[in-house]
């Protein structure tokens, strides 16, 4: 059998396994199948090459453009998955665990890549809040803004997601417009080899983007700065000791941890056996317990259930867990994998004979169990093993042990007060469940835990059918937790962009502040256009452009006629004497909606072209009643351009209306579609 020399990818170059390589063996059969590691690798190179190449051609990008190169990898390696899979099966994953790793990979860069085109602008600069009024007549204000930090970012990543783990650091990293050099962990490297491979070969990165460490990593931690980022991803020892690099304290590198977590899972006083309730819980244990052979940072560690149901659900888990077919990743009756190595099967065993001093073993004997297609002697197979607590009060190392495996205890709770404590006894993780279909368990769980957890999940018949799981990370929501979880953040859509990129506050005049945002400020200058502004195509239209409408006054006969009309007789526009006896009015006062579509008349063009559609309203605000008599103009002006295909973009305007006096009465922001 061949041994694959797993390259690393250096400023631009594929370098071959040197001094320092280290042999990595298969998970089913513990053949040595590859060889990665180089001592000689020239980091100084690899960070000059990123910061400066990789780093310009990245912000010479805009967010849209490289929300489109995400997008574009994506594909590509959609296209080519299946070497992946192939590949993957030598880390013990089973096809099931593939779709986990690979496919949640390659859609979490398509949510990343569809969240900067639909949340970021089409430009180089992130527009974070409002804009703050810093004087009194606004010719001086406040906005903040973040651009992509001018550094690398360093990925270091854990072994049981070898594609997930790289892509989900890569996304949001690349998304910010900062060049990456991801470290996967050695022993499943030559999986995340292959996919650099893949997304260097599709030629949709820039030079510099992108490089790759398949050993150590030397001395590169030494070498950073204050505008690069440490991303990490592992045990809590080894974060602890990354952090603590007297390089990064002193230059205040970011660093950016998701590490040892001991998740729990809360079965809720209402879900009894018999339940489905009930039922959904035992099915996400068992789930949590045996996908990638429970080596995921978010797998049940604790399994926290009403002290009367203790012995239904062990009799539940093990009924369940006993129809887990463990073997050969490859074949299709597989249901659990291998562990990743031989060591990590030494680490598990030796885990969970600490938690087994103070926890009973009641499912699952790694002296004697059943391995379908390979021999088990040669291969990383544990089976689930499941423990049962009886004094989780007095307990230690249930809740400071994470058996990085199918390995999981269960305790029983008196009250919902002790569950909380026990689920809190984690120290902090990266999520918690629970069962329940009572509003008010939820609610207390919230309060007593939100503090301690990354994630709570929280699920029921009414929303099982489409949950995401338990363990399931997703790009959009926050990946992280307190405490010993690290105190980090991952993922959660734009959130997860901006650890990659430096907020500022920047200070000025209203036209300083529309030429640096791109989006038009109330007090800039308003520029002229030569016609009206919706006969005006999506790329003519400037930042700026304003339209200033003739007044109309609004009659007694207007305010009766919308009222009947819309069927809105609220006392405020039809009984003077009610209105008056209400403190925001002077008596009867026009409709706020009969103002907009009087707005709406006076500012739209009537006659076909490049304005498509009206798609809604945003920060509408009424400042000013207006009464009979009193007459409205409309200011609308182009505020911001965003495109959003081949055929059109969006326009989002800035409307203003006016009474005589020229005071405020009502503002918005008006979005539509317009032709290119």
């Amino acid at each position: 059998m061949s041994i694959q020399q797993v390259n690393s990818f250096a400023a631009g170059q594929w370098v071959s396994p040197g001094t320092g390589a280290r042999d990595i063996a298969c998970a089913i059969t513990g053949e040595v199948i590859a060889s990665a590691g180089n001592d000689a690798l020239d980091v100084q190179m690899m960070l000059d090459h990123a910061r400066t190449v990789g780093g310009p051609a990245l912000r010479a990008m805009t967010f849209h453009d490289r929300a489109r190169m995400l997008k574009a990898l994506a594909g590509h390696l959609g296209q080519h998955k299946q070497a992946l899979y192939d590949l993957s099966f030598s880390t013990g994953a089973t096809q099931a665990d593939h779709l986990v790793d690979i496919d949640g990979g390659i859609g979490t860069c398509f949510v990343f890549a569809s969240k900067g085109r639909r949340e970021m602008p089409d430009g180089h600069v992130y527009v974070d809040g409002e804009v703050e009024q810093l004087s009194r007549t606004g010719s001086f204000l406040g906005q903040h803004i973040c651009t992509p930090m001018l550094g690398v970012a360093v990925h270091i990543n854990a072994f049981n997601f070898p594609v997930w783990g790289m892509l989900e650091k890569l996304a949001p990293t690349l998304l910010a417009g900062v060049p990456a050099i991801v470290k996967p962990a050695t022993t499943t490297c030559y999986v995340t080899e292959l996919a650099v491979r893949l997304m260097i070969g599709s030629g949709v990165l820039p030079a510099g983007a992108l490089q790759l460490v398949t050993g150590g990593l030397g001395d590169m931690l030494d070498h950073l700065g204050g505008q690069d980022v440490v991303s990490f991803t592992g045990s809590a020892d080894t974060a602890l000791k990354l952090r603590a690099n007297p390089v990064l304290l002193r230059n205040s590198t970011r660093f950016v941890a998701e590490q040892d977590s001991l998740n729990a899972s809360i079965l809720g006083p209402d879900a009894a056996p018999g339940t489905p309730e009930f039922d959904l819980f035992v099915k996400e244990v068992v789930r949590e317990m045996t996908t990638k052979a429970g080596q995921k940072c978010t797998a049940i560690r604790r399994i926290i259930a009403p002290v009367g149901q203790v012995d239904a659900v062990i009799a539940a888990l093990s009924e369940r867990l006993a129809k887990t077919t463990i073997g050969d990743p490859r074949l299709e009756t597989t249901r659990m994998g291998a562990l990743v190595s031989a060591g990590q099967k030494r680490d598990v065993l030796a885990r969970a004979a600490l938690i087994a001093t103070e926890a009973e073993r009641v499912f699952g004997d790694p002296d004697n169990f059943t391995v379908d297609g390979v021999d088990p002697g040669k291969g990383a197979f544990v089976p689930p093993m499941l423990f049962h607590c009886a004094d989780p009060d007095k307990a230690r190392a249930v809740h400071e042990t994470e058996a990085f495996g199918p390995v999981s205890t269960i305790m029983g709770y008196r009250d919902l007060d002790h569950a909380i404590a026990l689920a809190n006894r984690g120290q902090g993780s990266l999520v918690a469940s629970v069962i329940t279909r009572d509003a008010d368990v939820a609610r207390r769980v919230v309060m007593g835990s939100a503090a301690m957890h990354g994630r709570l999940y929280f699920n029921n018949r009414d929303s099982m059918k489409e949950s995401t799981g338990h363990g399931a990370p997703l790009p959009h929501m926050v990946h992280g937790g307190p405490g010993r979880a690290g105190g980090g953040e991952e993922l959660g859509g734009v959130r997860g962009v901006m650890h990659y990129m430096q907020r500022t506050a920047i200070q000025g005049s209203p036209d300083i502040l529309t030429a640096i945002t791109q989006t038009w400020v109330p007090g800039a200058q308003e520029v002229k256009g030569p016609g009206h502004p919706f006969t005006r195509r999506f790329h003519d239209l400037t930042i700026g452009e304003t339209l200033h409408t003739e007044p109309r006054s609004v009659t007694l006969d207007d305010i009766e006629h919308f009222a009947k009309f819309t069927g809105d007789n609220f006392y405020a526009h039809m009984d003077d004497a009610a209105a008056r006896r209400n403190p925001f009015f002077p008596g009867r006062v026009a409709h706020g909606y009969l103002l907009l579509s009087f707005a709406a008349g006076l500012f739209v063009e009537p006659n076909e072209g490049p304005v498509l559609a009206n798609t809604g309203l945003d920060s509408l605000r009424f400042m000013k009643p207006v009464v009979a008599g009193d007459a409205i103009s409309v200011r609308l002006s182009v505020k911001k351009k965003t495109p959003r295909n081949e055929d059109y973009g969006e326009v989002r305007w800035h409307v203003t209306l006016t009474n005589q006096d020229g005071d405020k009465v009502a503002e918005y922001e008006l979005l539509t579609m317009v032709a290119y």
